[in-house]
């Protein structure tokens, strides 16, 4: 059996958690970096070594992930003190599973490569939590072909699916079109509950009711059950998240000088949300924004 290559990992989060139990289990040896060490804990009992800064995470890695909070911070991991460009050397792979906007990623994969070697692939995922602890990740990728084939074998125990979308930069592009969908389709899915509850109809009914027809959807399946329930806990994901997402597509759509009156409205409306507490809860809450009488 061919030797497995070395990984480092930065960002122990909801999503960074489960990926790296993945690939402990699979049998990689693993580096890991967190801004909060205690985070590393659970990981470190499993097997994972943990190193003190970002820089350190190149010092025996063949390939380095990371899955961070946005763009401010993975250019500080990156480029900052200690950063991974401090460490990085030629023939390493930086793999950036974070949601970015598209022109910061390849302004600093650029960087990364004229002044270290070290080549980028932009690999934002698709499927969440659950999706993380079970493999199932919908992964859209950019960067060159053979080093997308080159981290393939390792994506794959992250998710079922990787896809080339084009050079760096198309992966983050990809993402910000997901979560159009996701955003818009959530905002609906809220008003849906809503209108059911206060039209006298059982909303808990409603997704078993629509399952298999064509307004069927995995965010129905699993949003509309928790607005119904109220079931906001534990946090899957986070509304601050959602709403820096739609701020980077609304970006892209500008840039490209293409127009998305929905996902400016999307945008609003999740920014208003937050502005009420929300931004640190899960996306389910949004259906509070119309459970109040309307004026």
């Amino acid at each position: 059996m061919p030797e497995l290559p070395s990984i480092a990992f930065a960002g122990i989060g909801l999503m960074g958690a489960p990926m790296c139990r993945r690939l402990l289990a699979a049998g990689y040896p693993l580096t890991i970096w967190n801004r909060s060490p205690d985070k590393c804990d659970a990981l470190v009992e499993a097997g994972a070594r943990r190193v003190r800064t970002p820089a350190e995470l190149c010092g025996a890695a063949d390939i380095v992930l990371m899955c961070l909070a946005d763009t401010a911070v993975v250019r500080e991991v990156v480029f900052g003190r200690d950063g991974i460009a401090e460490g990085a050397r030629a023939g390493q792979l930086l793999v950036d599973h974070s949601s970015l906007e598209p022109a910061a990623t390849r302004a600093m994969a650029t960087e990364l490569e004229t002044r270290r070697g070290m080549r980028w692939v932009d690999a934002p995922v698709s499927g969440g939590t659950a999706g993380a602890e079970a493999g199932s990740l919908a992964i859209m990728a950019g960067g060159r072909t053979e080093d997308i084939e080159r981290v393939r074998p390792v994506l794959m125990n992250l998710g079922q699916r990787l896809t080339r979308m084009g050079e760096v930069g198309a992966g983050q592009v990809t993402k910000a079109c997901n979560q159009m969908i996701v955003a818009c389709n959530a905002l609906v899915i809220a008003e849906v509950v809503a209108l059911a509850e206060r039209s006298g109809v059982d909303a808990r009914q409603l997704a078993p009711a629509l399952a298999g027809g064509f307004a069927d959807s995995r965010p129905l399946q699993i949003l509309a059950p928790q607005m119904a329930s109220k079931e906001f806990e534990p946090v899957k994901w986070h509304v601050r998240t959602l709403l820096k997402d739609l701020d980077t597509a609304v970006q892209v759509s500008r840039e490209a000088g293409s127009a998305t009156p929905m996902t400016g409205l999307a945008a609003q409306l999740m920014r208003l949300h937050g502005s009420q507490g929300h931004l640190h809860e899960d996306p389910a809450t949004l259906v509070n924004l119309y459970r109040e009488p309307m004026s």
